[in-house]
């Protein structure tokens, strides 16, 4: 039974459940032999999940916000690489489907074989050189348009998903101008190659591998928008981020309380959960789940809610639940690691690569300070 065969979020939701259960253990097995985890990516495919967040109207399942969310943290609880890596495609698919920006037709055929064959799609949009485009930059990457379409040029980094995608939305510079476009480039492409650069110690598995286009020869309609002049809409989409930092720290909260309610040391009656200065560790986590679960999924719910004015709106709502949700989760797993002591560290145990992937959440956009200047410049022009 594929999800998208299924009715209702309670039964997607459980049958997920299903899915990802493997996920946790060979998710370490390929850490540990430091390759990709392609075994759980193939699982999300055969399932229809990349196909969920097409709209209806593009013949997909059209899944809400909320619902995204609360499948993805059930998959970065199991693994939070493959939940940030498959949240990528998820967002990029809810994000244009619900906008439409492309060419009539182009982001329908897309679609189509997301549906029919699970193919997986992603940004890339950094650069060694240039960074990230949130910084505003202009991309080193170029696109020559020709009599026949475009010849991209170019090498694009933190490509996540790489090894597995079967399209990139590659942006570039048009050659001659300042403007930047973006091209959906098949990875079958001749020119198109993926370079293995990827040694983070934290979210390994995602596979944000750096991607080279040689003289790759595009067709014109390969071209599907310029970059928009001016400021960013609000992206509610970007909560997918969030959701995953939100999984890893449920991950960790259920290795406390599964060590904390089984280890009774020496002739100790009970288990270590009745010692008062755990019990005020644990309580202290479900404290912090509560607060950045409730902001998340609000926020989310909002959205869902919202027209285009209100999610026009949400820029700095939006920043400060991925803020309150990653620092959180690093103090839900730095908790969870006191309660459990010394082995936490080793590197058998799932707590030490919380450890390290909740990490990464600090680096992924929004930045915390970028967020932190948005609400103080929101305080001072609301008060003049």
């Amino acid at each position: 039974m594929k999800l998208t065969e299924l009715e209702t979020h309670a039964e997607r939701l459980e049958h997920l459940r299903e899915i990802v259960k493997p996920f946790r253990e060979r998710a370490m097995k390929a850490e540990a032999e430091g390759r990709f985890p392609f075994e759980n990516f193939e699982d999300l495919k055969k399932s229809g999940y990349p196909a969920l967040a097409i709209p209806k109207s593009f013949a997909g399942t059209g899944i809400s916000l909320v619902e995204l969310l609360e499948l993805q943290v059930e998959i970065a609880k199991a693994d939070g690489a493959t939940g940030l890596g498959i949240g990528w495609h998820m967002s990029v698919m809810k994000n244009i489907g619900e906008n439409d920006p492309w060419p009539d037709g182009k982001f329908n055929k897309l679609a189509g074989e997301v549906i029919e064959d699970g193919i997986l799609v992603n940004n890339a949009a950094s650069e060694p050189a240039s960074g990230s485009p949130s910084w505003g930059n202009l991309p080193l990457t170029t696109a020559k348009e020709t009599e026949s379409g475009w010849v991209l040029n170019g090498r694009k980094s933190f490509t996540t998903m790489a090894p597995i995608l079967d399209y990139f939305i590659v942006s570039a510079t048009i050659e001659g101008t300042e403007k930047v476009g973006n091209f959906l480039v098949s990875r079958k492409h001749e020119g198109v190659s993926v370079i293995h650069t990827w040694d983070s110690v934290a979210m390994h598995g995602t596979g944000s591998e750096d991607v080279v286009f040689e003289n790759v020869k595009l067709e014109s309609d390969d071209f599907l928008e310029y970059r928009p002049v001016g400021p960013k809409p609000s992206q509610g989409w970007l909560l997918h981020i969030p959701a995953a930092y939100y999984g890893v720290a449920l991950a960790a909260r259920e290795e406390a309380l599964k060590f904390s309610t089984s280890y009774s040391p020496g002739d100790m009656e009970g288990t270590i959960a009745d010692i008062p200065s755990v019990k005020e560790r644990i309580g202290q986590i479900e404290l912090r789940i509560m607060e950045s679960g409730t902001f998340l999924f609000n926020t989310a719910r909002k959205w869902d809610d919202g027209d285009a004015d209100v999610r026009m709106a949400m820029r700095e709502e939006l920043g400060v639940a991925k803020l309150i949700v990653v620092n959180k989760a690093m103090e839900v797993v730095d908790l969870a690691m006191r309660i459990v002591g010394a082995r936490s560290l080793s590197a058998k145990n799932p707590l030490q690569r919380c450890y390290r992937d909740v990490r990464a959440g600090l680096h992924n956009p929004p930045m915390d300070d970028i967020t932190i200047q948005q609400l103080a410049n929101k305080g001072i022009a609301e008060f003049r």
